[in-house]
């Protein structure tokens, strides 16, 4: 009977160990079929007899393990009821059941089964587990290179030419074509911030000014008379100058027309200017709409009526900055004389303050709605402005304005050699109609007279942070000088042209149209997230303004006298460039094209353009009650 006590605790013993690890319907080491069998049915022959201690606990293994086995089916029941009917009398299967280790024994061995399963999906999910976190891991990393790698070609690859077939000329830079990772990858130091549906937001050195308190304020009264069909008879122009200095000219004459209640003849253009362009006011602007514009303000026609062809127009040339109590004592009873007035000139021949509220509306209805660009340059214009912007990031629009022309009537030649020198002067003398022949283009520019030039703006951009990746559209003709614009492309390689964006069959109806490629010049600069000017002349007044119309777009004003001294201290070595970029910053925080309102001057031609900040005039402050 000991015997049979010990051997049930050692089993007991095995199946709670830790190290455990058999199958759950494991036979103990005494259980053997054949054998037992022999025993039931020596059992069954010999009845009380066969009560021995083996016998009894071979008898007891085998019906333990068939209870709890899943294969147990008939046969191992009939055992157990042979088995128990020999041992009820002698009471030995009830004191073997009530013992603590049989009955551990019989439930826990039921349970190997489970056990068993519970094991291998436990280690099945820790396997998927692992798995998952070793292809997350590889994955991650495999995504993370592929992006850091197409973000330094972005920043750090040369320009390329565009599909394989953009032309480029001797000054032109090239043209990248950016795919769609490209065009979603933004790098911190671009300040731009997308989401992908997104318009890019303006962070950083790209933020604009603050003017959310400003408004365009153009269009007509709600009281304004229908326009009178009568006219005191009928005004030609001719629009001297470059493209924008015509620009303003037609404006100030559809208001002097207004003033004078006269007819408008369709502009004609000024042919004779340096570029000898000769393109017609059709070529460059849309002259249907600018009729349809303006029909409620003046009458305008294509030519004179045939009853007026033979009136021989009288010529006159108005005074300069004048205000519109000219027009109506002095230029208005010569117009009622002769029928027809021929006004020979017509830049600046209006005041830029001083004058009606209405007149001042007008001529910005004429500037930045009537005087639509051409069809053929509003859409190459869209094109280019598409290009720059292919790679998902913003562009600067750059006005350098260094040019042989206006360094010639300038008078600057700062970095130039002698020889560029002596070219400049024999053209300043050459230009009959430039009154100033003799300059001192060092003391000029110490007075902010001269244009930057390609180093000094380089240095500009640079100071004010503007990396190295920024994308720059040239608002310009060719560079004077010999290696002039190696400073800049050095510094910013991406530097691209109306003509490196271009294909030559695309730019081939604006060849030897000057005041054309300028128009397209102005498309792209307009619509560009930031725009710098490096000389203050008409291009850059009318790209301002335009901009200041449209939202207050961000445009670099810079303060070329200070600017200079800053750039000479530096080239001395007077200062390091960590205290040069702090100041041009601090010279420069307030001159990004925020609000302000335009003052008199005591001279018109000194006082700040009307062109340039039409505030006040056509942007008004919005009131608490609007």
């Amino acid at each position: 009977m000991g015997h049979h006590r010990n051997t049930s605790d050692d089993v007991s013993l095995l199946v709670h160990s830790p190290r455990f690890s058999g199958p759950m319907t494991r036979r103990a080491h005494s259980f053997k079929r054949g054998g037992n069998t022999q025993n039931n049915a020596g059992s069954n022959n010999s009845g009380a007899g066969n009560n021995g201690s083996g016998n009894s606990l071979s008898v007891h293994h085998e019906i333990d393990l068939q209870l709890n086995s899943p294969r147990s089916e008939g046969r191992p029941n009939s055992v157990l009821a042979d088995g128990l009917s020999q041992r009820v009398h002698g009471g030995v299967v009830k004191s073997l059941l009530r013992k603590p280790g049989v009955g551990s024994m019989v439930f826990e061995l039921g349970l190997r089964e489970t056990r068993k399963l519970r094991h291998w999906m436990f280690f099945a999910f820790c396997g998927v587990c692992l798995f998952l976190g070793v292809f997350k891991i590889c994955a991650t990393w495999w995504l993370g290179s592929t992006i850091e790698s197409v973000a330094l070609n972005q920043d750090y690859s040369d320009s390329s030419t565009r599909l394989g077939v953009l032309e480029q000329g001797s000054n032109d830079y090239g043209y990248r074509d950016g795919g769609d990772v490209e065009r979603s990858l933004m790098t911190v130091a671009s300040g731009v911030v997308r989401s992908q549906d997104s318009i890019p937001e303006h962070t950083g050195i790209w933020s604009q000014p603050n003017s959310e308190n400003f408004t365009q304020c153009i269009d007509h009264p709600k009281n304004h008379k229908k326009l009178d069909a009568k006219t005191n008879g009928y005004i030609l122009i001719n629009a001297n100058g470059g493209l924008n200095q015509m620009r303003f000219g037609i404006c100030d004459m559809v208001a002097v027309a207004k003033i004078m209640k006269a007819t408008l003849v369709l502009p004609s253009l000024d042919r004779t200017s340096y570029w000898a362009d000769e393109s017609g006011f059709k070529d460059l602007f849309d002259w249907r709409h600018f009729i349809e514009t303006l029909k409620d303000d003046i009458h305008i026609v294509d030519e004179l009526p045939p009853t007026y062809s033979d009136i021989e127009p009288f010529n006159k040339t108005p005074i300069s900055w004048s205000k519109d109590s000219y027009y109506k004592k002095e230029v208005l009873p010569l117009l009622k004389q002769h029928r027809v007035i021929y006004f020979t000139h017509t830049d600046s021949r209006l005041a830029n303050n001083g004058l009606p509220s209405s007149i001042q509306k007008l001529r910005c209805r004429v500037n930045y709605v009537g005087l639509k660009y051409s069809a053929p340059i509003q859409q190459l214009g869209n094109t280019l402005i598409s290009r720059m912007r292919e790679n998902g990031g913003l562009y600067l629009a750059l006005h350098l304005r260094y040019e042989k022309d206006m360094l010639a009537f300038t008078g600057c030649s700062h970095n130039l050699t002698a020889e560029e020198n002596d070219e400049l002067h024999r053209m300043r003398y050459e230009v009959g109609h430039w009154k100033e022949k003799e300059i001192n283009g060092t003391e000029r520019r110490l007075l902010g007279g001269c244009p930057l030039t390609p180093r000094e703006t380089s240095l500009l951009l640079k100071a004010l942070g503007f990396p190295s990746s920024t994308r720059i559209y040239l608002v310009a003709g060719e560079a004077y000088g010999n290696g002039s614009m190696q400073y800049l492309t050095d510094d910013f390689p991406n530097i691209f042209s109306h003509s490196s964006l271009t294909r030559v069959e695309e730019l081939e109806p604006f060849k030897n149209h000057q005041n054309m490629l300028a128009g397209l010049d102005y498309v792209v600069a307009l619509q560009s997230d930031a725009f710098a000017y490096t000389y203050d002349g008409n291009m850059a007044k009318a790209i301002q303004g335009h901009r200041r119309f449209e939202n207050f777009k961000k445009t670099i004003n810079p303060d070329k006298m200070n600017y200079v001294k800053l750039v000479d201290e530096y080239d001395e070595g007077k200062i390091s460039w960590k205290k040069f970029s702090s100041k041009v910053k601090k010279l420069h925080k307030d001159r990004v094209g925020a609000p302000y309102h335009r003052e008199p001057g005591e001279f018109p031609k000194l006082e700040e353009s009307f062109y340039a900040n039409p505030l006040p005039g056509c942007i008004c402050e919005r009131t608490d009650e609007g």
